[in-house]
């Protein structure tokens, strides 16, 4: 385990800065992290070898199960959530429209900046099918944004 020791600040950081991006509140976004790399350590021997884009996965992934928790039990909407500004609120709405693979592909390729080779290793996927995603869940978001190709 002396490798995760090493490695945690950097996966901290990767999984603190895409709740963030997703939920935008810094509390929410660091149980998120916490959340995110006690499920890594424990899967460590599994993990160690693409844990960048595992940590970025997981993490993205509790961020929207939060945002859509908090509107399910709650009645929260995403307009009532932390002040966000307006581009936020919308991604948020965006990528719930998305399939799941979708949605994972886009926040690790271009929330994260992920390469697709990076991208497919974390996914278990071809580099071919993270393409195919990417296009399809950014066609999908350019619609449900009104944002010109």
């Amino acid at each position: 385990m002396e490798h995760f020791d090493a490695e945690f600040a950097n996966l901290w950081g990767r999984a603190y800065g895409v709740a963030y991006v997703v939920i935008g509140d810094r509390s929410d976004s660091e149980d998120i992290a916490q959340e995110t790399l006690a499920r890594a350590y424990v899967r460590w021997r599994k993990v160690s070898a693409y844990a960048e884009p595992w940590v970025v996965r997981v993490a993205s992934n509790l961020a929207i199960d939060r945002v859509r928790r908090l509107r399910r039990t709650r009645g929260v909407r995403s307009e009532d959530l932390p002040p966000l500004d307006a581009q936020r609120v919308d991604l948020q709405r965006a990528l719930l429209t998305l399939s799941p693979r979708q949605r994972e592909v886009v926040v690790l390729r271009y929330l994260v900046d992920l390469p697709e080779l990076e991208v497919a290793k974390s996914l278990h996927c071809s580099v071919g099918t993270v393409k195919t995603h990417a296009s399809r869940g950014l066609a999908a978001l350019r619609k449900t944004m009104e944002v010109a190709p």
